[in-house]
């Protein structure tokens, strides 16, 4: 049975040509993304910022709600189209946003070098990113097989595909759906077909493409149960984060370790984190993770 690792891990990534976080402190950071800075709410950086001054082409000031609102203010000129980025041999657009972020999860960058380490050395194999997103994740998996990308967002995948295009990844074997994670997951275990690797990255509440409505607390332990009936002991991983919420990472451990006793490797479990462009490389964390390994 898989074992539940006692001690938890941070994951943490570190700045890369085209990203980084520059500072962070008082209930803020500082992120260079290519060519432009932006200031973002991060209530995780408690401590004092570093530099005595922040020179950002825009910032984003939440609204008076904890869920979210809030808009961009901008002190220079940024693309509105949004600007290419990229990590690795992934290419993809950044964009400023109306929920705050810029098009992609940079704390994300070790989670998509750990899968591939997972899948290293498995002939084609087959990945399934549920809640995918603008697909950098998809496209990192890529390289080592099939994809399954499905997100309820039309424009969210329509961006994806722009990003594979812009990747010149269009010849990539990425399925890109436009559907509910949990029914699709659904149909796929009665399909009884099987995948390599998971990774999902649900969120705190949202509505899938037929009006559907996601829950966190209340659709998790199901859509990890089915999850798991789409893994076996030939496959090496799933990973699952989770932002936003008051939730410990060991509860998302005690849930994958009740799901995967029946699957050898280990189930651990911790924080993501991000590390400063400074001399000690400060570690201002972002979201807490588990995950299922077998290697």
């Amino acid at each position: 049975m898989a074992d539940l690792v006692p001690q938890p891990t941070v994951m943490a990534g570190e700045g890369w040509a085209d990203y980084g976080l520059v500072d962070s402190g008082h209930g803020r950071k500082l992120e260079r993304y290519g060519h432009y800075r932006f200031i973002r709410p991060e209530p995780q950086a408690m401590w004092a910022p570093r530099l005595a001054e922040w020179n950002a082409h825009g910032e984003f000031v939440p609204g008076s709600d904890e869920d979210g609102g809030g808009r961009w203010q901008f002190a220079k000129q940024v693309p509105e189209e949004g600007w290419p980025l990229g990590w690795e041999e992934v290419r993809f657009t950044a964009q400023c946003t109306p929920f705050r972020h810029l098009g992609f999860f940079p704390d994300m960058a070790p989670v998509w070098s750990w899968m591939r380490g997972m899948l290293d050395g498995k002939p084609d194999a087959s990945a399934l990113n549920l809640f995918g997103y603008t697909g950098v994740g998809s496209l990192a998996l890529s390289q080592c097989g099939p994809v399954t990308h499905v997100d309820a967002s039309k424009k969210s995948v329509a961006q994806a595909r722009e990003n594979a295009a812009l990747s010149g990844m269009d010849d990539r074997p990425v399925r890109w759906l436009i559907d509910d994670c949990a029914k699709f997951v659904a149909r796929e275990v009665r399909r009884e077909n099987r995948y390599d690797g998971i990774i999902l990255d649900p969120p705190k509440f949202g509505r899938g493409p037929k009006n559907e409505t996601w829950r966190l607390e209340e659709g998790l332990p199901g859509l990890i149960g089915e999850c798991r009936q789409l893994l076996d002991a030939d496959s090496r991983f799933l990973f699952l984060t989770v932002y936003a919420v008051r939730m410990s990472s060991l509860a998302l451990a005690g849930l994958l370790a009740e799901a995967f006793a029946g699957l050898p490797g280990r189930i651990e479990y911790g924080e993501l984190a991000v590390s400063e462009d400074g001399p000690d490389g400060r570690l201002l964390p972002t979201a807490i993770f588990a995950r299922w390994a077998n290697d």
